[in-house]
């Protein structure tokens, strides 16, 4: 199963087009992470006022994957290179 992964070249160009990309805008993955985080800390202000399931999920999900974004974008910086 992972030989077939190995040779795909479409996975192959897409892996190559964005480690290009990242290596000329290589602080962008923080960038974005934080913008979730605040993002989810103004959901959270939304969800004080009036309390919903839908806005604690909203929550959760912009503030792990910001995270998750934020942190694997400064491991990210020094592999890119400059």
């Amino acid at each position: 199963m992972f030989r077939r992964v190995d040779q795909s070249s479409m996975l192959a160009r897409f892996l190559e087009a964005v480690s290009a990309r990242l290596a000329r805008q290589r602080g962008l993955p923080v960038v974005i992470g934080v913008v979730l985080i605040a993002i989810s800390f103004a959901i959270q202000l939304f969800n004080l006022a009036a309390p919903t399931p839908f806005l604690d999920l909203l929550w959760a999900l912009t503030h792990h994957i910001g995270l998750l974004v934020a942190l694997i974008g400064l491991l990210l910086i020094e592999p890119l290179g400059r």
